[in-house]
């Protein structure tokens, strides 16, 4: 991974953590949410889907639950974590489906389309 990567900070302003590498994850498929020019979704909202987020993200379009192979997508099930598109999670959220988020790994990049208070309510990591 190089350093640009690497350097990368979550919502805390700390090195982001490590969202999920199984299933394999990051725009980058580093297991980390890092964005980059080339990430145009900025899949930077480190979230762990639900039955009702999966189901709410392949009715707009976007089918997580099944297996692409020819990308080498296993598809997710509940319970996986995932690098989400910010703009996905905001959608979410305002349907009333926005899955859980880990903050640690979710990129500061992410508060350029979703708000840290909208956030906080669905972090696993806090207490």
């Amino acid at each position: 991974m190089n350093e640009k990567l690497r350097s990368q900070h979550n919502v805390f302003g700390e090195p982001v953590e490590i969202c999920s590498i199984d299933p394999m994850t990051g725009f980058y498929r580093s297991g980390c949410c890092h964005t980059g020019p080339e990430d145009m979704g900025s899949h930077t909202v480190c979230c762990q889907v639900t039955t009702e987020f999966l189901a709410f993200s392949k009715s707009c379009g976007n089918d997580l639950s099944t297996p692409r192979p020819e990308f080498g997508f296993v598809g997710l099930e509940p319970g996986d974590r995932w690098c989400l598109c910010a703009a996905r999670w905001q959608e979410a959220f305002e349907a009333g489906a926005a899955p859980r988020v880990v903050l640690t790994a979710t990129n500061e990049a992410a508060l350029e389309i979703v708000k840290l208070e909208d956030l906080k309510p669905y972090a696993i990591d806090l207490s």
